[in-house]
Formats: C-alpha cells, sequence, structure tokens
C-alpha cells in the first residue's frame, strides 16, 4: 500500500486557513540554496535538480537497487526556507532580487547517505544537470510552529503573515529566526494565481 503524505501527515501538510500551533519532529531533505528572484530561470533549474534526485530514490527499485526499507510512496511536495539579505531587510519594501532561499523536498526515513550517493548517480546518468553537484541532504527539525494555509498568489502572502504574528503576539509567542518556510501544494504550472495552495510556517518558542 503506498504511503500518501497528503493522507498520513494532515497536520503538517493541509493546514487551516487560520493560524494554528504545529510541533514538526525532524525530517530528512534534499536541498539546494539559492539567491535571487524565484522567478528567474535559474531557480526553476535549481527545482528540476531536486526533482530528479527526489524522483531518483522512488523508482530505485526499478533501477535495480532496493534501499533497506524501502516502502512505494508519493514524492513529497517542494518546500522553502526564505530569507534576506542583509540589504534586503533595509529597505521598504521586497526586492526580490536580494532573497536567500534554501528549496528542499523531504525524504523518507530509510533514506541515509548512501541512498542520496545512489540517487545523484542515477539522476546524473539520465539528465546531467550541472546543478545536481550543488544537491545536499541533511536532517532539519522546525520544533514549534506557527503555521497556515496561504490561497492566492504568493505576492499576497503578506496577509497571511500578518495574521500569523497578530496569532503570535495574542499567545505569548516569538519567532526563533526571521527565515520562515512555504511548502508548495500546488503545481504553479497549472494552477490559476489565485488558486494556489501554500502552507506558511514560522518557527516560535513561548516567551518565557
Amino acid at each position: 500500500m503506498k504511503y500518501e503524505w497528503r493522507k498520513n501527515e494532515k497536520e503538517l501538510y493541509l493546514p487551516k486557513e487560520k493560524p494554528e500551533l504545529v510541533q514538526v519532529p525532524k525530517q530528512k531533505f534534499f536541498m539546494i540554496q539559492g539567491e535571487g528572484n524565484p522567478n528567474h530561470e535559474d531557480f526553476s533549474e535549481r527545482v528540476r535538480a531536486l526533482y530528479s534526485m527526489a524522483y531518483s530514490v522512488r523508482m530505485m527499485p526499478k533501477n535495480g537497487f532496493t534501499p533497506d526499507g524501502y516502502y512505494e510512496y508519493t514524492v513529497y511536495p517542494l518546500e522553502g526556507l526564505w530569507d534576506l539579505s542583509e540589504k534586503g531587510r533595509t529597505l521598504d519594501k521586497l526586492d526580490k532580487e536580494e532573497l536567500l532561499y534554501t528549496i528542499m523536498i523531504r525524504q523518507p526515513d530509510f533514506v541515509d547517505e548512501n541512498v542520496f550517493q545512489k540517487a545523484y548517480g542515477i539522476a546524473y546518468n539520465k539528465k546531467k544537470y550541472p546543478l545536481l553537484r550543488e544537491v545536499t541532504f541533511g536532517e532539519i527539525q522546525d520544533g514549534l510552529c506557527v503555521q497556515m494555509l496561504h490561497k492566492g498568489s504568493y505576492d499576497d502572502e503578506p496577509e497571511s503573515f500578518e495574521q500569523m504574528i497578530h496569532f503570535i503576539k495574542e499567545n505569548e509567542l516569538e519567532r526563533t529566526t526571521l527565515v520562515h518556510r512555504e511548502i508548495y501544494l500546488s503545481n504553479v504550472n497549472k494552477t490559476e494565481p489565485e488558486k494556489l495552495k501554500t502552507a506558511l510556517r514560522y518557527m516560535v518558542k513561548k516567551i518565557e
């Protein structure tokens, strides 16, 4: 039976359209860093490299290698950690050229360094994307977070962030970092901007 993250991990990936608290455990990711406007081709190339790696793991049994503990699953959605350069933080308005990001795709628990290296070999032999060499493997634990579902254009996210900030103040919380996470639940190439679904997440702690 195929493991479906949409069914088995609704709390983490299908939040409500209002802020809520969630505890996020340690998770494994394939990651790649970048900077600048995500509408540029460089961002798309990094996304392609990530998906090439992710599907190399998913299809490994058909390529003659079955990792220990492997099970059928649906590939996890693209996620991103977003920050601004020092210059970007001083500006009154968002300049997308000053964005710093790490985009990533979560991996099942059976993935380890050996599986990561195997995936690189499979991906590189299939499509020799130059950016594959920049993909890394590691674990991240967000811990206590405030998250909500944002419906609509990415440019309208500040409206949802305002709700989250209000929730944080009301519940005697504070952000532990200015970096925020976005989880992309829609295919941006096949979905109208007003129908896009994105999970937004701030990492927080209780004020002592």
